[in-house]
């Protein structure tokens, strides 16, 4: 998709604007354009200072406002568009386009806009429920628009029933989805680890390494934006996501860890290891802290157990495990080793030798191995591009 997508987001009089500055937010992290059209009552429940930041655009008001650098400024906003967002949406402004009403600048974006356009209706329930708002939402859903139904809840007037704005993430999920079109892993399921896992010596102390999790979640986020249903099962780290599509499942040790990947294996498509899983855990762990007493502390270590290996035994013809290998000598030779040994499709070797790849830092460098021996070698880039490299030549082995 192109990375410029326009989008319009209007904005009407209800308590749910609030929740449209966060749609903003996802809208501009996935690297369009955002311009927002809002109603005078609109303006009674956010600022003109917070939509600008976030939009990076002027805030459109006034159908006359001669400060724009256009003169007709609704059919200049309707030809931008890619798509047109409604959120929340009134009943006042979805019954003026079901009819064709224009009096503002809203309205008369709306009736001059040939794009996709989205209403996310936000009301009482009995509003929401009223026959001539029902009809209303029929009619625009005949001429083409589309309705993304409120959930059902507490709502702002103190009543409980159906009238709540969809949440952002699911709204954007449904724009994009449709502005994208027809993606390499729609319909999939991507079980994806991450980060590191921190074994327990005591309550304060740990074994772990520097694993930041980065590679992970790139991987985690380039398969949502391919259409994936992501499972993203990460060790701590500081790192965030809030795309719609990606399920996180938090967890500290290696033994939780495998306990969550052995719990929705079976369910999965594809299944790509990129933890950084410790080899070894303590064997006992002290139950409070150990004091600096002694001159030596010596650890008794025992093997963890090999998710990848685990995850190979069980795995159908039909789901596809990838895993990844961090090797400091004879590379090659023992990413192939750990390939065959572990019943795996794919593995993508790291190598420490290499500057600016490995943990800790925003780029990567990789050597992808199928099982049948084949090779793609990338460049030194960002994870994300990784990412990207990584799924394309799954999908072509899909």
């Amino acid at each position: 998709m192109e990375s410029r997508t326009h989008i319009v987001i209007g904005i009407t009089g209800g308590i749910a604007a609030y929740k449209t500055m966060h749609l903003i937010r996802l809208f501009k992290k996935e690297g369009c354009d955002v311009k927002v059209v809002a109603t005078q009552h609109a303006m009674e429940f956010v600022t003109r200072t917070t939509i600008e930041t976030l939009s990076q655009n002027p805030l459109c008001v006034d159908l006359f406002d001669h400060s724009m650098p256009y003169d007709v400024q609704h059919i200049a906003l309707a030809e931008w568009a890619d798509a047109m967002v409604v959120a929340p949406a009134t009943a006042n402004i979805m019954g003026k386009f079901a009819h064709g009403i224009a009096d503002d600048l809203l309205s008369t974006i709306l009736l001059a806009c040939p794009k996709p356009i989205f209403f996310a209706p936000a009301m009482n329930d009995n509003m929401y429920m009223e026959p001539s708002v029902q009809q209303n939402i029929t009619l625009l859903r005949e001429k083409g628009c589309h309705i993304i139904s409120p959930n059902s809840g507490f709502l702002a007037c103190g009543s409980n029933g159906t009238g709540r704005m969809e949440e952002p993430e699911e709204i954007f999920a449904e724009v994009m989805e449709l502005l994208r079109g027809p993606q390499p892993l729609s319909g999939k399921r991507v079980m994806i680890t991450a980060g590191p896992t921190y074994e327990p010596i005591d309550p304060v102390r740990f074994v772990g390494n520097r694993s930041s999790g980065l590679m992970g979640f790139a991987l985690a986020e380039a398969a949502a934006h391919l259409g994936a249903e992501v499972t993203l099962v990460t060790g701590p780290t500081h790192l965030q996501t809030q795309v719609p599509q990606i399920h996180r499942v938090d967890v500290e040790t290696a033994e939780e860890m495998y306990q969550q990947c052995m719990l929705v294996q079976e369910q999965q498509d594809i299944m790509i290891m990129a933890a950084a899983v410790a080899d070894y855990t303590p064997a006992n762990p002290a139950a409070e802290k150990i004091k600096k007493n002694d001159d030596e502390l010596q650890l008794q270590l025992t093997k963890t157990k090999d998710i990848l290996a685990s995850i190979g035994k069980v795995k159908r013809d039909d789901q596809i495990l990838v895993g990844f290998a961090l090797e400091t000598e004879h590379e090659r030779e023992n990413a192939l080793k750990k390939l065959h040994n572990k019943n795996a499709d794919m593995i993508v070797l790291n190598s420490l030798r290499d500057k600016g790849a490995g943990f800790g830092t925003p780029t990567n460098k990789v050597l992808m191995i199928t099982k049948d021996e084949q090779t793609f070698e990338s460049e030194l880039k960002s994870k994300a591009d990784i990412a990207s490299d990584i799924l394309n030549v799954i999908s072509n082995m899909l």
